[in-house]
């Protein structure tokens, strides 16, 4: 192992909590072309059980560290190749941990425009510098005398390039550098002021027109959405020491650099130069330096505020292989309705206008009645946008008039959110060639009743819209990140290799969408896989994809049972060993625990399969195919209240919650609006983290706080303190109860932000690329 790859190894180890040999690894199977899921599930001999959230991790952290150390190899040799590298240079970059502190160290050596320094240095001015610096005792305008000429025609000149030279040197000194970042990042302060005249205009972000608070705790969505503000020039932003004591002591420490100590002509002198040294140079590289690592930190939080909630909704529990109508709301256009059977297979489609302007109300009843009775409908998916509370009840007035002792469907509100974007994509074009696209919409509602993840995976991410500042954060990590979300979340949860579609079968690990399309077109030239192994007449499909991919992939009523099983093709003997210890057959025993009650994992290791993936057998053996996911569980919304108007302080309701931000959690109540339940109110106890109370999907009962009618604003709490509540009457107790599955509503942060520049410096930094260090 070579020295740079020891140094990754034990700094990634460090960072997740692993072993430094772990890491090793795993870096070797992650370049060998293993995938992340591929490693998490089947590969836990070889990295002692990291699971996929350290492997994400540990994959971002080996990029950062591979650029680090090609940086490292590229300034050694710039600096060799200029003759000036020293032992000490060369133990001080091996050291650097960080681009960060690798550039500071850099900075003497990297080759610059004409400065004044240099300008100065040419005039014979660097002898003045260290002059004064060696006689402190000396009136540093008595040494300047000796150094006037044609080039330097005043003794202020002098002073003035003597000045500069040390500017620069300070600018370059890097354990200068390191220990006022240091300080800074302890105690500086971010501000934000209002620009004059834009009171008005940026009125939304009020909360940040006269700010301040510690850069080292300011929350990610507050620093999101003052850098929002400041985009929009609604706001400034400085990030600087605190003026009384905090601005004094960087002085300081720049004075203690350069050796002042008395009061001394010479001191005096070289501590004004000292604060010239920090306001017109290295207050500004602090400031590029903290603004660019707020941004790369609140950027990672809000990134991983959307992944996690991305994650908790694909992996929102499915209602299930069930015929299943599709309803998308509209009032013009009509109401869209779409039914697919158990399969998510396309059946009928209608068009209903049951309001205004047609209002044929009797009409859209006699459709859903029919569509109902003939395609045996269990589900009912409701759309949650225009009017999906007045279909609620017309979905609920059919369903009370369909014949005593006939079955009667659930009607569940579904989000919408992507559906449009679905429905217009060149996925559904193909899926659905001669389907209008409103009625794609009403399809895509009713599959993703059916299996979210199976439905949600057809749409981007970003089109989901469960993130916090999602359009504001670094657009390549964002898709990165959620790209890793969706992988892990499908390959977490399988797949059924004869029924699923292309883009779920992408996201299975070592296939993608080429090969997804290939599995497909066999499939459906062919007809259903038999086994797994079938997966390698597949053109295209070689060994390596084929090993990454199988344990992913089910088939249920095949010809080998264990195909029906996370166990991979790879561990099927050892499975069998397993079953003849049982002395039973192998369809008998999957999915008896009983059978397996007296085996010990420790006996069936041998040299090529470990304890984590005997144990893993056994398990699956006792459950085989087993679905992460939850149990369906839904929400019922409160009769009569409809809208925000009818929402009254003190009133229990029941609701899913849609989004979790940093600041708390947004729950759709049934209302058109989501209310906030602030990260406060969300238990009786401190809650540092809202994901530690909620997720995305979960039905919580809250209780009304507060309604803000003119600016859409609900108040909501989950503590049980103060409990005071009244529940809404309800209007009709005999209507079906409509159920609410998660809603992918987009965070509304409270109003405010700020960020200001410090000229073009600013604006560079703002588009600068974020990169940890």
């Amino acid at each position: 192992m070579t020295v740079a790859a020891d140094r990754i190894a034990r700094n990634i180890a460090a960072d997740i909590g692993a072993r430094p040999e772990q890491v090793t690894a795993t870096v070797a199977l992650l370049d060998g072309g293993d995938t992340v899921p591929f490693v998490a599930r089947y590969r836990k001999e070889a990295t002692g059980g990291l699971d996929d959230t350290q492997l994400r991790r540990l994959a971002e952290r080996l990029d950062y560290l591979r650029d680090l150390e090609k940086r490292r190899a590229s300034i050694l040799g710039e600096i060799t190749s200029q003759g000036k590298l020293t032992d000490l240079l060369a133990r001080n970059i091996a050291a650097a941990d960080t681009k960060a502190v690798l550039e500071d160290l850099y900075l003497p050596f990297k080759p610059k425009r004409r400065t004044k320094a240099m300008i100065a240095r040419e005039n014979g001015l660097e002898p003045l510098l260290r002059s004064i610096l060696a006689h402190r005792a000396a009136d540093p305008a008595v040494l300047a005398q000796a150094y006037i000429c044609d080039a330097v025609p005043t003794q202020k000149d002098a002073l003035t390039g003597a000045r500069d030279i040390l500017v620069e040197e300070l600018g370059e000194n890097a354990a200068l550098l390191g220990r006022l970042r240091q300080v800074m990042q302890q105690e500086a302060l971010i501000t934000a002021r209002v620009t004059a005249g834009k009171e008005q205009i940026g009125a939304k972000f009020s909360d940040y027109f006269d700010h301040s608070e510690k850069w080292a705790t300011i929350p990610s969505h507050r620093a999101l959405a003052i850098l929002r503000a400041a985009k929009e020039e609604i706001v400034t932003i400085n990030i600087a020491p605190e003026p009384e004591a905090g601005l004094p002591r960087v002085v300081r420490i720049i004075a203690t650099e350069i050796g002042i100590s008395g009061e001394a002509p010479g001191d005096l002198w070289l501590r004004g130069a000292a604060s010239w040294a920090w306001n017109t140079k290295l207050s500004l590289s602090m400031f590029m330096d903290l603004m660019t690592d707020l941004r790369r930190r609140a950027h990672a939080a809000a990134i991983d505020v959307f992944a996690r909630n991305l994650r908790d909704l694909l992996l929102a529990a499915p209602a299930g292989a069930r015929a299943t109508l599709g309803l998308d709301p509209g009032i013009r256009t009509g109401c869209k309705i779409a039914v697919v059977d158990e399969t998510g297979k396309l059946l009928d489609t209608a068009t209903i206008y049951p309001f205004q302007p047609r209002n044929d109300l009797r009409g859209a009843e006699e459709t859903l009645t029919q569509m109902i009775r003939r395609h045996g409908i269990a589900l009912i998916a409701i759309g949650n946008g225009t009017a999906s509370r007045e279909s609620e009840r017309l979905v609920a007035d059919v369903i009370k008039r369909l014949p005593a002792g006939s079955p009667r469907p659930t009607p569940v509100i579904v989000s919408e959110a992507g559906a449009s974007v679905y429905s217009a994509s060149e996925l559904a074009s193909q899926e659905f060639p001669d389907i209008d696209v409103s009625l794609r919409g009403a399809v895509s509602i009713a599959r993703r009743l059916q299996d979210p993840l199976a439905e949600l995976v057809k749409i981007e991410p970003q089109a989901i819209g469960v993130g916090q500042y999602q359009h504001d954060v670094d657009q390549r990590r964002l898709a990165q990140s959620l790209a890793a979300v969706v992988e892990d979340a499908v390959n977490a949860v399988g797949v059924d290799l004869n029924m699923a579609s292309a883009p779920l079968l992408a996201h299975i690990a070592g296939l993608g969408p080429s090969l997804a399309q290939a599995i497909v077109a066999h499939r459906d030239a062919n007809g259903p896989f038999a086994t797994r192994k079938a997966l390698l007449k597949v053109s295209g499909l070689g060994p390596k994809a084929f090993v990454q991919c199988a344990g992913f992939l089910r088939i249920t009523d095949g010809t080998e049972p264990l195909d029906a099983s996370s166990v991979h093709p790879e561990a099927y003997g050892v499975a069998r060993k397993i079953v003849q210890a049982c002395g039973r057959d192998i369809r008998a025993i999957m999915g008896d625990s009983s059978a397996l009650a007296g085996l010990r994992a420790e006996q069936f290791v041998d040299a090529s399969f470990g304890l984590p993936t005997i144990r893993d057998i056994l398990t699956e053996l006792e459950k085989p195919g087993r679905d992460p996911r939850p149990t369906f569980k839904t929400a019922t919304f409160a009769e009569g209240i409809d809208s925000i108007t009818d929402l009254k302080p003190g009133m229990s309701l029941e609701g899913t919650v849609t989004n979790v931000a940093a600041f708390g959690a947004f729950v759709d109540i049934g209302v058109h609006q989501d209310g906030l339940v602030h990260v406060s109110q969300l238990a009786d106890r401190f809650v540092k983290d809202p994901h530690e109370v909620v997720k995305a999907g979960d039905v919580v009962r809250v209780r009304v706080t507060e309604v803000d009618v003119p600016r859409k604003r609900i108040g909501l709490t989950m503590r049980k303190d103060n409990s005071a509540a009244s529940s809404p009457g309800r209007r009709d107790a005999e209507k079906p109860k409509p159920a609410r599955v998660a809603k992918s509503a987009t965070a509304r942060p409270p109003a405010g932000t700020s960020q200001g520049s410090l000229g073009s410096a600013l604006a560079a930094a703002m588009k600068r690329p974020t990169n940890g260090s």
